[in-house]
């Protein structure tokens, strides 16, 4: 229809699969795409993609100037964005990673209400596919081919977060070790301390994952002791128990949060376009 709004979705392209979104986005619903590497860059597009990558030198955002404010500017102005794998690691309030104790904890946007276990389903030569539950309304062609490459999982979600997908999988050796670990604590009655969202212009020494008996302490100006406002208690946290006579935990792979979605795998590594149609139509309603 002539004059109707040419539709624009961004993909950032600092690092990550982002030339394959760009090709299933074009390809599967003809919308344009644009590399998204410059703060002014978001200014007109309707809609971004986080790629998946590595979330670690996702969090280096910073480096590029004033880019880590503008993408949460953007995430907060109510305009679709998908986050895949690292890309939803970074919209993700907490994350545990090599340890439920660890320092330097991984750099966040934030925005969704989940716990995300970084690499459960193992490294880079531990790559495999597997059938995900397919995005809602895409129901034709059966289930849904999900490739999970170092993929994240899901471990728990708030009660605003609409679940889209789960999968039974057993995590890999160390984050195995990690749930166990967040477990015994839990059983303990520890009252556990988790990363917050961070913003990696601000942080310095990096975060801690830390028990309460071991909380840092600012000496105060006045001579009492203060909190280190660098870390936020977790609330109480109920992970996915194990089956029976093995290690497998049925986790999150898919969620939504109004014009936000995630997936744990990378869609963009197929040919199976429906996840990339599903966020076009998101980026369609959100414009009427």
């Amino acid at each position: 229809m002539s004059g109707e709004k040419e539709i624009v979705i961004g993909v950032l392209a600092l690092q990550g699969a982002f030339e394959e979104h760009q090709e299933c986005i074009e390809k599967g619903t003809g919308c344009k795409t644009i590399q998204v590497k410059t703060p002014a860059q978001l200014e007109g597009i309707d809609g971004i993609i986080f790629p998946g990558g590595e979330s670690t030198a996702m969090g280096l955002i910073g480096t590029v100037d004033g880019m880590w404010e503008a993408l949460k500017t953007f995430t907060k102005s109510g305009k679709p964005v998908w986050g895949t794998c690292a890309g939803m690691i970074l919209l993700a309030e907490r994350c545990v990673g090599g340890s439920a104790v660890i320092e330097n904890g991984q750099s966040l946007i934030g925005g969704l209400d989940i716990l995300v276990c970084r690499n459960y389903f193992g490294s880079q030569i531990s790559s495999f596919e597997m059938a995900t539950p397919c995005p809602p309304g895409f129901e034709e062609g059966g289930s849904y081919p999900g490739v999970f490459i170092r993929a994240p999982a899901i471990l728990t979600a708030g009660d605003d977060i609409e679940v889209l997908g789960k999968v039974v999988a057993t995590p890999c050796r160390q984050a195995a070790v990690v749930l166990r670990e967040l477990e015994n604590k839990i059983a303990n009655g520890e009252n556990v301390i988790m990363m917050g969202v961070v913003d990696a212009l601000e942080r310095k020494d990096g975060l801690k994952y830390v028990d309460v008996k071991r909380e840092n302490a600012v000496p105060a100006s006045d001579g009492e002791e203060k909190k280190d406002t660098s870390i936020a208690e977790m609330e109480k946290i109920e992970l996915p128990g194990a089956s029976d006579g093995t290690n497998a935990r049925e986790v999150i792979c898919a969620a939504r949060k109004n014009n936000t979605l995630i997936t744990a795998f990378h869609p963009e590594i197929t040919t199976d376009y429906r996840w990339h149609q599903y966020f076009f139509n998101m980026v369609k309603e959100s414009l009427q």
